[in-house]
Formats: structure tokens, C-alpha cells, sequence
């Protein structure tokens, strides 16, 4: 049976700092309008195209007079990205080569345009034609219902969370990260070193957390995962190594270093189901040395918190 993640959603919303993110044409709609922050996910602008404000339970336009959608014009989506560079797109030209730019408050401003190469190495980016804000958002206590199956009071699984995109997977792994850092019902803390590869889990400004890791987490910003997970193993010295989203060659190899080194493992990635995960190559690597001791899947896209199933290493349910 499914459970579902019910928790009180935190905020660190300051309306008037994302309003501000945005043209004046744009900033005087969302005035306007007044959307309710406390559930948009995305606010959306793609050149020539109506702007979409996302919300969990689905999509809606920012209207003009008489219901119309507002079109978003290129010197929208130019002088947005002054805004949010403070003027100065050449202190963030290697954000903008990964294809986002984080911003205060630990929400992340992602971009799309044509890429300049320089081999076959991303070195830029320019005619930006579409930008995605994405508001960050906690849900403390969201991990409740899986920590038992992740922690006891002497021992932290190897696990692995699987979901589509958009289902709560990264939300959920924040939280777990939380509850190992702090400790819970007399189980004490322990300490958690976290590649944080697309400044997601933390939310990073300037070197620092948006978001609540907890006390004994240490946090490697916009670093690739397996180089990483091998400076976090070499220098400080973590209980547990938590990384977003495995899915490269590389991370693998720096899986099975965090594992030898006596470090457990929380990673996520994206699939449907077990073996949906277990058909891909490197993780059917991972399934024979029966490294994940826990798997744990959501779903769900029309309700964000959807947890499918908990299993062992032998892909049976818990």
C-alpha cells in the first residue's frame, strides 16, 4: 500500500526577494496576481511563449486583462538575467555553463540557450531563450516514516531512493540527511559529508546553506559527485556520504571507494521501480555485490510524497 509524505511544509520565502529576480513587466504581474509561494514550484519564461507559474497540482498562466496569457519577450528574459547575475554575468559564467545560477534564499534560476563548445567541452552560453526559476522548499519531518528502515540505533542501510522526476525524491533525501546530522529519539548524530553537485540539497549562496542539513554536515558545493565523494573520504573523515541523482560511470566507481572506506551510502536516482533501476548496467553491478541494503520508491506525479514501497537488498518488500 502507498503511503503518503503528510507533513507542514517551511518555507524561506521572501515574496519580494523572487519578485525582484524578474523584469518589470513580469514583476508588476506577480504583484498583481499574488500567487500563492507557499505551493508555486516554478515560475517559467520561454521566449514568445505565455509565462507559466507551476504548482504542485498543475500549470497556470500569468494573465493580463481579460484572462489573456502574458507573453514573455526576449528583453523579459534579458533583463531578468541582469537581475539576477547583479549585473554581472561574468562572475557567474561557470553556473551558467552547468545551466543554472543559485540565488539567495537557496533557490536555483536554470537556463537554456544556444551552448558554445570548445571541443567537446561546454565552455558558455548565450541567446538565452528560456529561464526556470525553482523555488527551494523544506518539509522537516518528511523522512518520519522511512528513517526506521534507513537507521537504527547501531546501524545506517546503504539506500537508495528511486523516483520520477518531480516526485519528491531530493526533498526526501534532505530530510534524511537532517535526521542522521541532529540524531532522533535518542539515537545520536553522526556525521554526513554531501556532494551537493547541482546545489540542490543545500541550496549554497555564497559558500552558504540555504537549506537545513543539519549540524554535523558537511557540504561539498558544485562539485561533480565522484571526485566528490573520494575528497570527502580522504579529508573529512564522514559516517555517511549522501549524493543526488547517481547515474554516471565515474559515480559508480566512486560508490564502491565510499563503500571499501567503511562509509555508508543515501544516493538517489531516477526510475519507476526497482528493477527499472536494476535493468541498467551499473546498477546491476551494484544489485550482485548487494551494496543498497534498502531501496525506496516514490511515485506518483499527481501528489508529490508518494512512497510505492520499501525493500531489501534482495528487491523484496519490507
Amino acid at each position: 500500500m502507498s503511503t503518503y509524505i503528510n507533513c507542514k511544509e517551511v518555507r524561506t520565502i521572501d515574496r519580494e526577494s523572487i519578485q525582484n529576480l524578474f523584469a518589470g513587466n513580469i514583476r508588476k504581474l506577480l504583484i498583481e496576481a499574488g500567487p500563492d509561494y507557499e505551493k508555486l514550484y516554478e515560475i517559467r519564461l520561454r521566449v514568445g511563449r505565455p509565462l507559466f507559474l507551476v504548482y504542485a497540482e498543475g500549470e497556470r498562466f500569468l494573465q493580463i486583462k481579460r484572462g489573456e496569457p502574458y507573453f514573455v519577450t526576449r528583453q523579459d528574459l534579458k533583463e531578468t538575467l541582469e537581475y539576477v547575475c547583479g549585473y554581472s554575468l561574468y562572475a557567474y559564467e561557470d553556473e551558467i555553463r552547468q545551466g543554472y545560477i543559485s540565488v539567495q534564499g537557496g533557490h536555483r534560476v536554470g537556463v537554456t540557450g544556444k551552448v558554445l563548445l570548445n571541443g567537446d567541452r561546454i565552455r558558455g552560453m548565450k541567446y538565452i531563450s528560456c529561464i526556470n526559476v525553482r523555488l527551494s522548499h523544506q518539509i522537516p519531518g518528511c523522512a518520519d516514516a522511512v528513517m526506521p528502515y534507513i537507521q537504527s540505533r547501531n546501524h545506517i542501510s546503504h539506500t537508495l531512493i528511486i523516483s520520477p522526476p518531480r516526485c519528491g525524491k531530493t526533498t526526501l533525501l534532505r530530510d534524511v540527511i537532517r535526521q542522521l546530522s541532529n540524531g532522533r529519539e535518542g539515537i545520536p548524530g553522526v556525521t554526513v559529508g554531501v556532494v551537493d553537485e547541482r546545489s540542490e540539497l543545500a541550496g549554497s549562496w555564497q559558500g552558504v546553506p540555504q537549506n537545513d542539513l543539519g549540524m554535523r554536515t558537511d557540504i561539498l558545493d558544485a562539485c561533480p559527485k565522484a571526485e566528490g565523494m573520494q575528497m570527502l573520504v580522504r579529508s573529512m573523515s564522514p559516517d555517511v556520504v549522501a549524493v543526488d541523482e547517481l547515474g554516471r560511470e565515474e559515480d559508480f566507481r566512486a560508490v564502491e571507494s565510499v563503500i571499501h572506506c567503511g562509509c555508508r551510502l543515501i544516493a538517489t536516482a531516477h526510475g519507476n521501480s526497482v528493477e527499472d533501476i536494476l535493468n541498467q548496467p551499473f546498477f546491476q553491478k551494484l544489485k550482485k555485490m548487494e551494496i543498497f541494503e534498502k531501496y525506496i520508491v516514490l511515485g506518483d506525479r499527481k501528489q508529490i510524497g508518494i512512497i510505492k514501497g520499501i525493500y531489501d537488498e534482495k528487491g523484496q518488500k519490507c
